[in-house]
């Protein structure tokens, strides 16, 4: 799941490189784009991507939240769900 302010810029350039770094390594998984509005969708999330900024807002979870400092950066991308998940 990524998460961003609204919901449809940030959140949503995270969903498709996420989903590119995903194929990379052979990980199939839904990513999911959402507004912090929209937080109750989180609770069935294995991992949540977001900036720094918004992991206060989504509070305690199970799910494993991932810090990403660059969207676009798919090396770090790559490391991170790797890490979470490999």
């Amino acid at each position: 799941m990524a998460i961003c302010g609204a919901g449809i810029g940030s959140s949503g350039i995270l969903k498709v490189n996420a989903e590119r770094v995903l194929k990379k390594l052979d990980i199939e998984a839904d990513v999911t784009a959402v507004h912090l509005d929209s937080l109750e969708m989180a609770r069935d999330a294995q991992v949540i991507l977001t900036s720094a900024e918004f992991v206060d807002a989504i509070g305690k979870t199970f799910a494993d939240v991932i810090v990403i400092e660059n969207f676009f950066d798919t090396n770090e991308l790559t490391e991170k769900l790797e890490a979470s998940l490999g």
